[in-house]
């Protein structure tokens, strides 16, 4: 049963509900957003209604399904219109009525194509109306539905206040596009909203959590760092406007967007430098987070991945532009510290005097009794898999000592309300944390929690299971380093992967070492081992070669303790399966193998009562209110806190009369968490501020009607190019063919927002057809860099070349970034080499003196093999629309059905109703290209059917060649599971 609505929530709906309005929703995030749009649609359930829900992601629709099959609405509900549903299907179904949620890319051709009846359209809801711009193809979506229904509602809903205060007049711009002229502002300080929450407010216990030492010193290190940062970025840049750039906007994600939105328009005049700068403040905001959510040993280890890809390329070369504040003595604290809280290395044995005189385990007792330092038997007592000289430190997060103690709390409490019977709610225990990774680490510490240990000291099996699978990694880098290896910069890999190499063992291979290095290496390897027999201690931390003098004394550092650390695993006579698995677990494995648990099956896998479980979940959206309703949780613990999440909690609290709810809200005091926070809380108050002013303040626009009318449009089309002066009228509207895959970006909403009919046809040749003998290619950046170096975009000029008379390439730029080609060099090629062809063999020019051609260079080579193809060069979409406009002046109109038939072997219907998903899965395949797909398309009914063929049949219809390149990679699966 759906939970009740809360007074402001039929406020709401009461605003909203005409169906002769159309209107705009701010909502502040928590309050039930998706509630009301359930229930809104829940109104408009019926086969006599056409309703349209747009913008939506899977998720949301999937979880809007749900939430209104609870309502009722289930026969037939709410229905996805995705890819995968042909032409003919969409037309039937929307004949039919109802909810619909359709993409918009899918809804724009339904619309231009006349395949859903717009001017029967009910109403149309959009979500996240923030993202809604001049080139959305929302706003392409409202231009089409009003031209032909002036009657039909348009409902829009947006939480996200926050990004609806940049720029100029922002809320007049959306409603603009969005064509509405009324807006209701609802924030969590609006009178009646305030009144429905505070009538039944849940028991809050504030948790204050202090950081540890190390914490606290590596906290206030990387702030520092993040200072100097900033300012550096603006010393260097002092013609921009960089005032926004703060530390306390630093802590959110949207900071590092804002950012490169203010150094867009110049990036290619800034140096490397600023553009280190700016990928360094992401690092350094990840590195607050990671602080408070990692374990001690993740987070060292993402700390030592920084150094090494700091001092070194992918491809093992020396990086010429590292990171500025690892240079500082702020990154020295960090660095040094993060260690200190996993493990310190004390004096190590290979300082101690080499002499068998002194080879007396008394002795050494004795010394070290005088020093101050215990023996190594009771140091250590049972973990022979720790190397010499380390002291595991574990220091654990201390949130965990303080969930620890607030699970007890709760199960005392719990039994005290059992006497209780009036307080509603089950006794399941929801913990809720900010990421999943923070939820596994948290689920983790609670299954290994030891509780009779000293309070610091609980995780303490958990963290040395961790340090023994940090050790593995820290071998295998020092391995892969002494082989002369790039080691792979990945994060502490699992048990599971770790298990599937252990065949390989521990030990690397030397052959790169000389004869001599060899001896010296395997003498210390004897030396150590005897000192260690003699005295009974752990083995010495003596290492192979001493690592190369890095740039970096940190690099130096983590090179020595690998090598460290690999020379004592190299001495191990352990496998691998038994340094990674704990001492317990073996018992446990033993006896599953032995079926010795399957007598307390329920004991072990069964459902356990609410009162035993402990549910730790990461925040999502508006499904969280789902959740609570189903939980009905007494105990919430926010292991982290979340702004959106304790109005969740509001609501639900007021939505269930008579059930209990305590809330722990557990945060770091002094910590970014606390600031980030206070920042958020601040931030969505002013803009909701600001959004109100601009309402009070606003011109609303004036909705014209756009359609032009007939007397109009015959004077468009009068033709001044005629001989002797003599005009023709063409009562035929000027229109563009647009191929069915260029509606992924925003060209043809623009195209038709200038007054051009857009027409969408699948297109074998070119992507825009301006006139009969005018064809255009268009590339963006990214596109143009990649189908150079696939070699896709010669066949599609060729393909232009035969077919039309006058061929145009467009490279397009992105709007407000630079329009210059010096920024095409960042950009990678993600084009994978063909394994057909081997690379040859390097017999040229070194590769200083031989770099690779540039795209100017390319385009020059593409020009001279076609000589009639014409070069435009467009700043923005908005300049193409003007260029579009200009080329098709006093031009005849395009014919779509010999546009369709162009390059296609069949019928020039063919095209029609073809299924564009399986025609671009063909594309994909070796041996099919743009020529020949049309083809193969009308040889087989379908791709199942291509699949099925026989080797000599696919040569049949492609090629000898061809056609065993597609039959091998459609088999390719088969051959591997014959050979297994």
């Amino acid at each position: 049963m759906a939970a009740p609505l809360l007074p402001f929530h039929k406020e709401i709906l009461k605003q909203i509900l005409d169906p002769s309005t159309s209107e705009l929703v701010l909502l502040a995030r928590g309050l039930g957003l998706r509630r009301l749009v359930c229930t809104l649609m829940k109104i408009y359930d019926s086969p006599q209604s056409l309703v349209l829900l747009v913008n939506a992601t899977p998720e949301e629709e999937a979880a809007i399904g749900e939430e209104l099959g609870i309502m009722g609405c289930r026969n037939p509900g709410l229905r996805v219109v995705g890819y995968e549903m042909g032409k003919r299907d969409r037309q039937d179904l929307y004949k039919k009525g109802g909810l619909f949620s359709v993409t918009s890319r899918i809804l724009v051709v339904d619309m231009l194509q006349s395949d859903i009846p717009t001017e029967l359209i009910t109403g149309i809801v959009v979500l996240h109306a923030e993202r809604v711009t001049a080139l959305a193809l929302e706003a392409f979506i409202v231009r089409l539905y009003r031209e032909k229904n002036t009657t039909g509602f348009l409902k829009a809903f947006s939480d996200q206040p926050e990004h609806i205060t940049s720029g100029l007049s922002p809320l007049r711009n959306i409603m603009k596009e969005l064509q509405l002229r009324k807006v209701h502002i609802y924030p969590r300080f609006h009178e009646e909203v305030k009144e429905s929450l505070e009538d039944r407010k849940a028991d809050v216990v504030e948790v204050y959590q202090s950081m540890t030492e190390p914490m606290q010193a590596i906290h206030h290190a990387i702030v520092q760092c993040m200072i100097t940062t900033l300012s550096e970025l603006k010393r260097s840049n002092t013609t921009l406007d960089l005032d926004d750039l703060t530390v306390e906007n630093a802590y959110f994600k949207s900071f590092d967007a804002i950012v490169r939105r203010q150094l867009d328009p110049v990036w290619h005049k800034v140096g490397p430098k600023t553009k280190q700068l700016v990928g360094d403040l992401a690092t350094l905001r990840r590195l607050l987070t990671y602080l408070l959510t990692y374990d001690a040993l993740a987070f060292h280890a993402y700390l030592e991945t920084l150094i090494a890809s700091n001092t070194t390329t992918s491809s093992g070369g020396a990086r010429q532009n590292q990171s500025p504040w690892m240079l500082t003595d702020a990154a020295n604290v960090i660095f040094q510290t993060a260690k200190r809280r996993c493990y310190t290395l004390s004096k190590k044995s290979a300082d101690k005097p080499d002499n068998d005189a002194f080879d007396d385990q008394d002795a050494w007792d004795a010394l070290d009794e005088v020093e101050g330092r215990l023996p190594q038997s009771t140091a250590k007592p049972g973990k022979q898999w720790i190397p010499d000289g380390m002291d595991p430190v574990l220091e654990e997060l201390p949130k965990w000592e303080t969930l620890a103690d607030v699970l007890q709390e709760i199960e005392e409490e719990t039994l005290r309300q059992e006497s209780l019977s009036n307080i509603k709610g089950s006794n399941t225990v929801l913990v809720m944390t900010s990421s999943s990774r923070s939820s596994s680490l948290v689920s983790e510490f609670l299954s290994e929690m030891d509780l009779e240990a000293e309070k610091g000291k609980r995780g303490r099996r958990m963290m040395e299971a961790k340090l023994r699978q940090y050790l593995f990694w820290k071998g295998n880098l020092a391995n892969q380093r002494r082989e002369g290896k790039q080691p792979a910069l990945v994060a502490i890999q699992s048990t599971r992967d770790a298990s599937r190499t252990s065949g390989s063992g521990i030990r690397g291979d030397s052959t790169n070492l000389s004869e001599a290095m060899k001896k010296k290496d395997k003498m210390k390897q004897e030396r150590a081992a005897n000192r260690r027999r003699i005295r009974g201690g752990g083995p010495s931390a003596a290492t192979t070669r001493a690592p190369p003098q890095d740039t970096n004394p940190e690099d130096a550092v983590m090179n020595d303790d690998d090598n460290q650390i690999a020379a004592f695993l190299a001495t191990q006579g352990t496998s691998l399966n038994d340094f990674l698995v704990g001492e317990g677990d073996f018992e446990l494995l033993e006896g599953i193998i032995a079926s010795q648990l399957e007598g307390d099956f329920d004991t072990q896998y069964g459902l356990l009562p609410p009162d035993q479980t402990v549910v730790v979940r990461a925040y999502s959206d508006d499904s969280d209110d789902r959740m609570l309703a189903e939980l009905q949780p007494k105990f919430i613990v926010m292991f982290e806190p979340s702004l959106e999440f304790v109005r969740r909690i509001e609501v639900y609290r007021n939505s269930h009369p008579g059930f209990g709810v305590r809330v722990y809200f557990m945060i770091y005091k002094l910590s970014c968490e606390e600031h980030k926070y206070l920042a958020s809380l601040r931030r969505e108050k002013d803009s909701f501020e600001r959004l109100i002013k601009e309402r009070g303040t606003m011109l609303l626009p004036i909705l014209e009607d756009k359609r032009a009318k007939p007397g109009e449009q015959l004077i468009k089309t009068i033709s001044t190019r005629l001989a002797g002066g003599r005009k023709e009228l063409s009562s035929q509207a000027s229109q563009v063919i647009v191929d069915m895959r260029e509606f992924r970006s925003t060209l043809p909403s623009l195209l038709h927002a200038s007054g051009l009919v857009v027409v969408p046809a699948t297109l074998t040749v070119g992507d825009y057809i301006l006139t009969p003998d005018m064809c255009v290619e268009r590339k963006s950046i990214p596109d143009l860099v990649s189908s150079l170096n696939s070699g896709r975009l010669y066949t599609q000029c060729e393909l232009m070349s035969v077919h039309y008379k006058q061929p145009i390439l467009l490279i397009e730029f992105e709007e407000n970034k630079a329009f210059s080609l010096e920024t095409i060099s960042e950009t990678k090629s993600y084009v994978k080499p063909s394994g057909k062809y081997p690379p040859k063999k390097d017999t040229g020019p070194s590769e200083p003196d031989r770099a690779p051609p540039s795209i100017q260079a390319k385009l020059v080579l593409l020009l001279l093999h076609f000589p009639r193809v014409r070069i435009i060069w467009s700043s923005s979409p908005y300049a193409t629309a003007d260029i579009f406009n200009d080329l098709k002046a006093n031009n005849p109109e395009p014919d779509p059905a010999r546009a369709i038939a162009i390059g296609a072997e069949e019928d020039p219907e063919g095209g029609v109703g073809v299924n564009t998903a399986a025609e671009e899965l063909l594309r994909c395949l070796p041996g099919i290209t743009a020529k020949n797909v049309k083809y193969v398309m009308s040889k087989v009914r379908s791709v199942r059917e291509l699949c099925e063929l026989s080797r000599e049949e696919v040569q049949g219809i492609l090629g000898v060649e061809p056609g065993n390149q597609c039959w091998e990679f459609m088999h390719r699966g088969e051959r591997r599971a014959r050979r297994s």
